[in-house]
């Protein structure tokens, strides 16, 4: 159970990388900004702090799973499980955040919010069972 939850918090990790990658580096790309429902491109270039900003939060949450990831595998668990759990923990809240922000944003919180969901359940019975 320790492996399958470190695999979710390593695609958990990955997920953020890649949604840094939309928000802080391709923002102004038709594609990408109308992915996130902005009508314009005018509004994107608006909007670029922000999603810049929030970006950056998104990589800092999977570079922190990825060092409690490796702190695990080197034998910290204290140290591991305790960055796995938070910046796993945080990218849950965030999609249980953005589900409550209206039906149209249901379907990317859950795609945001599944595998932080299974990388801190099976962790925590993982540790309560081990």
């Amino acid at each position: 159970m320790i492996l399958a939850s470190l695999i979710f918090a390593l695609l958990a990790a990955l997920l953020h990388v890649y949604i840094f990658t939309m928000e802080s580096i391709t923002w102004t790309k038709p594609a990408t900004w109308k992915r996130f429902s902005v009508t314009s491109q005018a509004d994107a270039e608006t909007t670029k702090p922000l999603a810049y900003n929030q970006g950056f939060y998104n990589l800092f949450l999977a570079i922190g799973a990825l060092i409690g990831i490796i702190a695990v595998a080197m034998g910290a668990p204290q140290v591991g499980w305790t960055l796995v759990f938070s910046c796993c923990g945080s990218m849950l809240l965030a999609a249980l955040v953005l589900a409550a922000s209206g039906k149209k944003y249901l379907r990317p919180a859950v795609l945001q919010g599944t595998t932080p969901l299974l990388a801190v359940v099976l962790g925590v019975l993982a540790l309560a069972l081990g």
